[in-house]
């Protein structure tokens, strides 16, 4: 009892002999190192556990696809098809251009329709089949509609009957009444009546139908020919797998066709208050205007020809730039309403205007005799001129995607050359009718 009393008194003792300023100062110590103390290990705390919810937190990686840009000729081609496929029955939406699901699954019925290889992407024997069917079908007036309720199966139907009139084959009726005897053909029902049925008995009138405007063998059923032994032989005839060179002409000629044809169509797609008849009546003017130039074709060498059509292209008043943007137009229109007249025109001003790559399209009309006289030999230098101008740099404007394309047409037109190159016929003067103009911007 005695030495706890003593421990207290003592233990009081020492606490009244330190100074209370020690002893708060100590308190204060204390408190604050609690504090800091605490905070920092609730900083470090905090920051251990945002550590760890990184460390499970799963990083998330931006992946940016890098999408090719689409011209706009690609994008014209594509809208070609869309309306096309659409028009024969073959849903592919909303003709935008873009080769999207609703595209591919119409294409793949379209191919399964027609008996192709089903893959959803369009060969280019493929492709010119359905385009020029298309562009058939909508001059075809009245004998579209007839062959539609003849065979029973909507626009699919006119497919088929192009197929089969193309390889011979007897046409299929359906339960509608057989077609008339005297029923035009699609080509010649764009020919004028008067230049159908003569007006009188003496030479003067007697009809002419074979004398261009349009009205002379039909370039879209030969290439619809054409493009069915191309679907046959499984593709186009190569360099190296070539064994009859003027048919794998027929292929680039009919190819080349269809790219004109999609070009001034894009073109045509710009220009503002013109609508597509107007387009038309305007680019038949190559005709009359271009008549003896492209008679001349097959008379006179190629160099002569290119003079001549330069000096008519003086006498225009037009720009060179206004007039090859028109003929290109023009040309677009001439292939498909079937017009070799104003095909060769476009053709011939644009070669003259120093486009020489268009030079091939005459090499092929004079080899096979579309709108002009056949004349193989002429026909070489044309081609030659084509391929010369793609060697020296020149901006290839069929199939451009085809490295081999050019040394096809090289080996081919050589060895379906009949001979040295001609001169013959008296000079031709520059035709004095008025061409159509397109205000390109």
């Amino acid at each position: 009892m005695f030495s706890k009393r003593f421990v207290m008194t003592a233990l009081a003792a020492s606490v009244a002999a330190v100074p209370g300023t020690r002893v708060t100062a100590d308190l204060a110590d204390g408190i604050v190192g609690g504090l800091v103390g605490g905070a920092v290990s609730g900083i470090i705390v905090n920051e251990s556990a945002k550590a760890r919810e990184r460390n499970r937190t799963t990083t998330t990686t931006t992946t940016r696809t890098y999408r090719a840009p689409v011209d706009s000729v690609t994008r014209q081609q594509v809208r070609e098809e869309q309306t096309a496929l659409n028009y024969f029955g073959f849903p592919a939406g909303t003709p935008d251009g873009v080769r999207g699901r609703n595209t591919r699954d119409a294409t793949a019925q379209f191919q399964a329709h027609m008996g192709y290889p089903v893959s959803g992407y369009l060969a280019d024997y493929e492709r010119q089949f359905l385009i020029s069917s298309y562009y058939r079908a909508q001059s075809g007036g009245a004998i579209t509609s007839q062959i539609i309720a003849e065979r029973g199966q909507g626009t699919r139907g006119l497919l088929h009957a192009y197929r089969d009139e193309a390889t011979g084959v007897r046409p299929a009726y359906g339960t509608g009444p057989a077609p008339a005897p005297a029923a035009p053909s699609p080509v010649m029902a764009a020919v004028p009546q008067e230049a159908q049925v003569p007006q009188a008995t003496d030479l003067a009138a007697l009809p002419n139908l074979l004398g261009g405007g349009g009205d002379g063998p039909s370039l879209a059923s030969h290439c619809n020919q054409v493009s069915l032994v191309t679907s046959s032989n499984g593709g186009f005839v190569t360099e190296a797998s070539m064994t009859d060179p003027r048919f794998a002409l027929n292929e680039q000629f009919c190819l080349a066709r269809t790219y004109a044809i999609a070009e001034g169509e894009t073109m045509a797609s710009g220009l503002k208050g013109v609508t597509s008849a107007q387009m038309e009546e305007q680019c038949r003017a190559f005709g009359p205007a271009m008549r003896d130039h492209v008679a001349a074709l097959s008379l006179n060498p190629k160099d002569e020809v290119i003079q001549q059509v330069r000096g008519f292209v003086l006498q225009t008043g037009q720009s060179p730039a206004q007039l090859a943007g028109t003929a290109k137009i023009c040309l677009s229109v001439g292939y498909r309403i079937d017009n070799m007249n104003v095909a060769l025109g476009s053709s011939l001003l644009l070669t003259a205007l120093g486009e020489e790559v268009y030079g091939e399209l005459i090499g092929h009309h004079l080899k096979e005799g579309f709108g002009t006289t056949r004349r193989p030999d002429l026909a070489l230098a044309w081609y030659q001129g084509a391929v010369e101008a793609v060697d020296n740099g020149a901006e290839p404007v069929f199939a451009p995607g085809d490295a081999g394309r050019v040394d096809l047409i090289r080996k081919a037109a050589l060895q379906t050359s009949d001979g040295a190159l001609q001169s013959s016929g008296e000079t031709v003067q520059p035709a004095s009718s008025a061409l159509p103009t397109f205000k390109l911007d």
